[in-house]
């Protein structure tokens, strides 16, 4: 099976940044959000991110409208109808992903593979209400998706062979590395990453040093480029916040409870760089 056209739903950091590398390959792309207002804004970012690639001469000028010319944004999920490939990206919540894969089920056609960006989200329980449980299929992007090379093709229980290799090809068409990966809470890299996110903001709230000289700790003593607050911002602490939910309601281990500090940061709105502050403040 050829993939040679997609429906990435959701426009926002991450959707949008799926949209670019699948142009960039040479896909056919329809974005489609809650309304097209919100894909134009995802169209918007693609922009801004190709134009950078421009500035440094990594693109030329041409390969630039090329990419953004094959990518169309949508109302609604009607194009879907005729797609290869559908990719979700949509808020981390099971119940709104399964309703979405629900709906899309009766537009698709019957052979195309459904794909979800989910970070932390049970694959197999999703693919349940896909209709299409063996075209089913994890596909996680890392943060931001035009720069980090990661994805990790995630198999639900019932996901076929031909399915995976299908992805793991159309990854690697896109200039990523696939690591395929079996379905398990938040999978390898967030069941690494997001602990040491909750962590570090325990050592915060319990005043062992402050957001600067964790951060500092991990960069200088376990050479990260980048320490894990600044990353919990980076991601979204809504987001992390709801990885971390679903490790502890899935596994019932408790080295996965949130840290009640967490809870307030997103409590209070300060979800990291999309609101302009969380540990760090943003202009």
């Amino acid at each position: 099976m050829s993939i040679d056209r997609i429906l990435v739903v959701g426009a926002g950091q991450m959707g949008s940044g799926i949209a670019q590398v699948a142009a960039e390959a040479g896909l056919e792309v329809s974005l489609a959000d809650l309304s097209v207002d919100y894909a134009r804004k995802g169209v918007d970012r693609i922009l801004k991110s190709l134009n950078r690639q421009v500035e440094k001469g990594r693109l030329t000028e041409e390969d630039k409208e090329d990419t953004v010319s094959r990518i169309n944004c949508v109302p609604d999920y009607s194009a879907g109808g005729d797609v290869d490939l559908v990719i979700e990206a949509i808020v981390e919540d099971p119940k709104v992903k399964s309703k979405l894969f629900a709906e899309l089920a009766s537009i698709c056609p019957p052979e195309a593979i459904f794909a979800s960006n989910t970070s932390s989200v049970s694959i197999t329980s999703l693919a349940r209400d896909s209709g299409r449980p063996d075209r089913f299929i994890g596909m996680h992007f890392m943060n931001p998706v035009p720069v980090m090379q990661l994805v990790e093709v995630v198999r639900g229980l019932a996901t076929s062979d031909e399915t995976c290799e299908i992805i793991v090809d159309l990854a690697r068409r896109m200039g990523k590395e696939p690591v395929v990966v079996a379905d398990s809470p938040a999978f390898i890299v967030n069941r690494m990453a997001i602990p040491m996110i909750n962590e570090a903001i325990f050592a915060l709230s319990e005043g062992i040093s402050d957001a600067e000289g964790i951060d500092a700790c991990a960069k200088l003593g376990l050479n990260h480029p980048m320490g894990p607050l600044a990353l919990g911002d980076l991601i979204g602490l809504d987001t992390v916040l709801s990885i971390l939910e679903v490790m502890f309601q899935e596994t019932g281990d408790p080295k996965y409870r949130p840290c009640p500090l967490l809870r307030r940061m997103v409590a209070a709105g300060r979800l990291g760089r999309k609101s302009g502050r969380g540990f760090y403040e943003y202009s």
